[in-house]
């Protein structure tokens, strides 16, 4: 291959592009020629070889990484996968070369021509018959080559897309994500008129005022104009016009004109999250006879943004920001995502309470903004930038100053006109030096509609002016950092964290604590829970050994791989070095299934709440939302009691402004549930008994009618109140129930049990727990692999046994005492009492752990739900009685790990077909867990297809158990729900059903 340019593309950082042409806000899509589909292809060893004879076949848009074994994915976090120091490339780089023929429509004659490729990892050389025609470098924009010269209309040609993987660029896109190869969006082509709109500039604000900017390249001097046209609103008015100026662009002569067209428009109805408001524009480019030249046609929304003190404006609104990190990704095409898989992603985010996503760490596909605009999200745009494991040197290195510079102005070039993108951010964990400054400079004097973003420049001091961030944007920082900030009057900026609620595994602790806060904290307004989605891809497995990537689509469904294949994690292709599981971090599984911390999200999110006066025995709807009112929702009652059941009744929702509240009449079938004879009432309700089971009320808020993102029916949020507590007295009553079996040591036979309880001090270690220090801290204690000693059992003239038994820890010992006593309706009554030495300061758990007979395979269990919960992480389920197969109970997380708790459990059954089994009923709500798997199994397996689910149920119920945190990556659990050590009480009672 031969080149313009002396030196390797893929070796200078001072090479960015060669014959690229600039970006622009023009979209060419409609007319456009698809050259997608399958092409030939060979990957070399490097790029300095030579192409030999045979020809494979590869798929484009697609990654060689998912379909050519001699170079499958790589998984780094911070490290990169090879040892070179920046600029520095491996001489074994793979790169790959597709090839394919087309033809150029004959009635393109006289027109311009130009080929778009929308995205290649990491160098793109294109030639045609031979010939270069141009380099791009960056991973996540397209590169426009103007190939009017190369090409013949109506003649037949060869394209060669030439990829090389590793660059001197790949330094700085060291990003936390699977390294890939190849081109990952479409290739086409779209011809234009010699006299054409080289840009148009949009600006819109929520008042109706409307300028657009147009920029005109081609022969003016046969004269020309623009006119514009607002769906709904007629013509614009043309203000300015600005004749030819002569520019050279390297060898063909151009010339480049400017006008501006401007309206304002009465009436407008603002773009926002929640009132995703568009309006078609076009813009006409006309020749000096009046025919038109050029077309642009793109919705727009009327926004605007501003900084004003310590708040994020939006159309003069404080909105707090509820967002997520996304990453193109998809477990079977790697980085290669469709309109449908964006599509799916955004809906996702919107059913789920989200209002903003940010881009990490890349521009993504036009698309993705087009359906941001459609379905309203709130856009962090983030350029191409970051240089994680060499920030500090490559910050400042002057051979970066280019490409920092040229990968934020492409970015904002191309993006400017999309309401959806409210902030412009440099990158991500990149340091802070001078390239920042510049490329802050550059996207504020070119758009000064936007506030600028860059988490290095803050990191150091947040309450730092002067620097290349207008926002605040930590990662991680502790609940009490943030809200110290805020309060410290130091604050000068809005604080939105960028990352937050590291997402891994079983995870997403205290999120309703950092949401109490920010809600109620002056500064703080919000942030991105780090991230959407796991990494996962889909592996094929042979004989338990694991093979390449896999393709079949349907060996995977509700986060479940099938049989033969897994999710694979770094190291799982032999990718060395690599971060393991770190990529699967995500809100939702590899398939896009909901984790159970997005109910959480959705709760904590919910544009609807719901509070109660006991006193007065009225509900009020509180409504959460900046634009909408109500009425776009359904509600109805949801009826949970502890002795009656559920029952589902119909409600009204009152007329509520946004930001307002109002009564809602209770359910009128209340009084329908059975009072217990003697009591006097719930206040406000005499007709409810005052003591007895519990009853609360939960709201099941629905979209009304069809939106965008949801079908009417959706369900929305479901807050809930409690209109009685739990007050019948505790321990029952206990006399006339014959023996109680043990054996000799003190352990309860049972005919219901396989296992008798025993004490429970550890789970199988989280994400959290691994990384956190946790896990190593109870092995260390010896807490995985206690040994109960018989201290004692003793029997009392009732029939009572009371066992007593000591579980030695490298630092101390556990007193365990657990008494029995048969009751005359049947039941066992099991009183425990644990106490920890002073050194055991942070447990997972303390509570009971037993196995149950088979066949029992059905958990019935009133409490919240009906998915996972824990004590940090238990704001997302209402409280009811809620059922599901014992097999649904466990939640899948790529690493296996402590899952399938339920926090607040009040009472359970485990029954099989025939409807027979147990019910155990707690002395107070407790954490409990009911799954296929011990603990130690989980701990010992990577992978689930390492997993045997047992024919029988493990159960934990805890006294009190370790809250969840996010410390693979950010902060732990907060203190209440740590373990402390001490004395801990619980009982519960176990009766055939």
């Amino acid at each position: 291959m031969t080149f313009s340019s002396p030196v390797r593309p893929w070796a200078s950082p001072e090479l960015t592009s060669w014959q690229r042409l600039p970006m622009h806000a023009v979209d060419r899509r409609p007319g456009s020629v698809s050259l997608d589909g399958t092409w030939r292809f060979q990957l070399l060893p490097a790029p300095d070889a030579e192409p030999g004879p045979q020809w494979d076949e590869a798929p484009v848009p697609g990654c060689w990484t998912m379909h050519d074994p001699r170079d499958l994915p790589h998984y780094t976090n911070v490290q990169m996968p090879f040892p070179h120091h920046p600029p520095l490339v491996p001489e074994a780089n793979p790169t790959g070369v597709y090839e394919r023929e087309f033809e150029v429509p004959a009635q393109w004659a006289g027109r311009r021509t130009v080929l778009h490729v929308g995205a290649a990892e990491s160098v793109l050389i294109a030639e045609i018959d031979g010939a270069p025609v141009g380099i791009g470098k960056d991973s996540h924009l397209a590169s426009e080559f103007d190939i009017t010269a190369a090409v013949r209309p109506g003649g037949r040609h060869t394209l060669r897309l030439t990829v090389v993987k590793w660059s001197d660029a790949s330094h700085i896109e060291d990003q936390d994500q699977w390294w890939h190869g190849g081109i990952t969006r479409s290739v086409s082509l779209h011809a234009t008129d010699v006299l054409y709109l080289d840009d148009v500039a949009v600006r819109a604000g929520h008042d109706g005022e409307l300028r657009v900017d147009c920029r005109v390249r081609g022969p003016l001097d046969g004269g020309w104009s623009v006119s514009g046209e607002l769906e709904g609103y007629g013509e614009l008015v043309q203000d300015t016009a600005h004749d030819a100026s002569n520019r050279e662009l390297g060898r063909v002569s151009a010339f480049l004109g400017e006008a501006r067209l401007s309206a304002i428009v009465s009436g407008v109805r603002p773009w926002s999250a929640e009132s995703p408001s568009l309006y078609g524009l076009t813009v006409r480019l006309h020749r000096g006879d009046g025919s038109v030249a050029d077309t642009s046609y793109q919705r727009i929304g009327f926004r605007t943004v501003e900084i004003r003190g310590r708040d994020l404006l939006v159309n003069g609104d404080r909105v707090l920001i509820r967002g997520v990190n996304r990453h193109d990704f998809h477990p079977l095409t790697g980085r290669v995502v469709t309109e449908p898989d964006m599509r799916a992603d955004l809906v996702t985010m919107k059913r789920f309470g989200f209002n903003a996503v940010r881009t990490s760490h890349y521009p993504n596909d036009p698309v993705l903004l087009d359906l941001a605009d459609e379905l309203g999200l709130y856009v962090v745009d983030e350029a191409d930038i970051e240089s994680h494991d060499h920030a500090h040197e490559i910050a400042d290195d002057p051979r970066y100053l280019p490409a920092f510079v040229e990968r934020v102005s492409r970015m904002a070039l191309r993006d400017k006109n999309h309401p959806s993108v409210i902030v412009w951010s440099l990158g991500n964990e990149s340091d802070y030096g001078a390239h920042h400054d510049a490329a802050a400079a550059w996207v504020r004097r070119h758009d000064p509609t936007r506030p600028v973003q860059y988490e290095g420049a803050a990191k150091t001091d947040w309450s730092s002016t002067g620097i290349a961030s207008d926002i605040v944007c930590p990662m991680y920082a502790s609940l009490g950092e943030i809200t110290a900030h805020a309060r410290s009057g130091e604050q000068t900026k809005p604080l939105i964290l960028c990352e937050y609620s590291h997402a891994m595994g079983n995870s997403n602790g205290t999120l309703a604590d950092h949401w109490a806060e920010i809600e109620t904290t002056p500064g703080l307004q919000g942030g991105f829970i780090w991230e959407f989605r796991d990494h996962g891809i889909l592996q094929r497995t042979a004989d338990g050994r694991p093979a390449g990537p896999a393709t079949a689509p349907g060996a995977y469904a509700n986060g479940i791989t099938a049989p033969g294949y897994r999710w694979a994690y770094g190291g799982d292709f032999g990718d060395t070095p690599n971060d393991g599981v770190f990529c699967a971090d995500g809100m939702v599984f590899p398939d896009r299934t909901p984790k159970p911390a997005m109910y959480e999200h959705r709760e904590l999110a919910a544009p609807v709440r719901l509070s109660y006066d006991p006193a007065s025995g009225t509900a009020t709807v509180h409504n959460r939302q900046y634009v909408r009112d109500l009425a776009w929702l359904r509600a109805e009652w949801l009826i949970g009691g502890e002795e009656s059941g559920n029952r589902t009744v119909p409600a009204e929702l009152p007329d509520v402004p946004p930001g307002g509240s109002a009564p809602i009449a209770l359910p009128a079938e209340l009084p329908e549930f059975p009072r217990l004879p003697g009591h006097p009432g719930l206040p406000g309700h005499p007709e409810l008994p005052a003591e007895g089971g519990e009853l609360w009320l939960t709201l099941r808020v629905t979209t009304a009618d069809d939106q965008s993102w949801a079908p009417a029916g959706t369900e929305i949020c479901t807050p809930s109140v409690r209109l009685r507590e739990r007050t019948a007295a505790w321990p029952p009553p206990a006399a006339g129930g014959g023996a109680v079996e043990t054996d000799a040591d003190g352990l309860l036979v049972h005919p219901l049990l396989t296992a008798p309880p025993v004490l429970g001090l550890w789970r199988a270690p989280t994400d959290n727990d691994l990384l956190g220090g946790a896990a190593a801290r109870w092995r260390d204690w010896g807490l995985d692999a206690l040994v109960r000693k018989p201290v004692s059992v003793t029997r009392d003239g009732e029939g009572r046994v009371t066992a007593v038994a000591e579980y030695p820890t490298a630092v101390g010992t556990v007193v365990h005492e657990q008494v029995f006593t048969a009751r005359a309706d049947g039941s066992l009554l099991v009183e425990e009492t644990a106490t920890l030495p002073e050194a055991l300061h942070d447990v997972a758990r303390v509570g009971s752990v037993l196995e149950t007979a088979a066949g029992l395979d059905t958990m019935e269990w009133y409490g919240p739900g009906p998915w996972e919960s824990y004590p940090d992480r238990c704001a997302g389920g209402a409280v009811a009685r809620h059922r599901a197969p014992v097999d649904e109970l466990f939640t899948p997380y790529l690493r296996p790990q402590e899952s399938g708790g339920r926090s607040g459990v009040r009472s359970f059954t485990l029954t099989g077909a025939d409807g027979s089994g147990l019910a155990v009923r707690l002395d107070a709500p407790r954490q409990v867990s009911v799954t296929r798997h011990r603990a130690a199994d989980l701990a010992a397996a990577a992978h689930h297809d390492e997993l045997t689910p047992l024919d029988r149920s493990v159960v934990h119920i805890d006294a009190a158990h370790r809250g969840l945190g996010t410390a693979s990556c950010g902060p732990d659990t907060l203190p209440p729900y740590l373990v402390a050590p001490g004395t801990h009480r619980w009982s519960w009672t176990v009766r055939p059903v």
